[in-house]
């Protein structure tokens, strides 16, 4: 290098995460979820009022949710209490509830003239797809948060499979009963899932006497 000539910097390359919320999706609070629920309701949104209540109900992973089929949550032209649906992770049965209000949106979306002929609970509009695809679920996802004044990148579709979920342990502290009601293999998985904290387990544990 001649002398007094300062050595060449390379340009910093710009962090992939600079100006992004990392880690895990908050869960939406039970006023956020009614409040979704009603504008969907107001605008007469069939289908994404059906995607909605059924991605709250079923907690399931975006791409299971996209990829079930009338037949998964009607039988005999009503709505199934309980459904069934192999994870396409890791090839395991999960079973969900399926509430009153969501039965109700379920019916009403499977007899709209948009569905006839539709075996896919959420067609896709393009010919080369049989269903909507995880992206546009996730698009969807950020204008229902951004539609009640949230701010989207603290929240995706892993926010709507947490929000029952972490509902459920709060008020019971079930930790093997939500693992359950997710499809986790491991109890470690949902507590790594709901971010659960040592004090979280020692209340827990202190509840339990033996």
């Amino acid at each position: 290098m001649p002398r007094g000539q300062l050595p060449a910097l390379k340009p910093k390359t710009r962090a992939w995460n600079k100006g992004r919320i990392i880690g895990q999706k908050r869960p939406l609070l039970p006023k956020q979820v009614w409040a979704i629920r009603a504008r969907l309701e107001l605008a007469g949104n069939l289908r994404d009022l059906a995607l909605f209540n059924i991605a709250i109900d079923s907690k399931l992973r975006g791409c299971d949710l996209v990829r079930l089929k009338v037949s998964d949550l009607v039988i005999n032209q009503r709505a199934r209490e309980r459904a069934s649906v192999i994870q396409s992770k890791i090839g395991k049965p999960v079973q969900f509830e399926l509430t009153e209000n969501t039965r109700d949106s379920v019916m009403t979306w499977v007899n709209a003239p948009e569905m006839f002929r539709f075996a896919f609970m959420f067609p896709s509009r393009f010919h080369d797809r049989p269903h909507i695809s995880t992206r546009q679920y996730g698009r969807l996802v950020r204008d229902w948060v951004t539609s009640i004044g949230l701010e989207p990148s603290g929240y995706g579709t892993h926010s709507l499979r947490r929000t029952k979920a972490s509902e459920i342990y709060r008020k019971t502290g079930n930790l093997r009963a939500v693992q359950l009601l997710l499809g986790h293999t491991k109890v470690d998985s949902t507590v790594r899932y709901l971010g659960v904290e040592l004090e979280d387990a020692l209340s827990i544990a202190e509840r339990i006497d033996l």
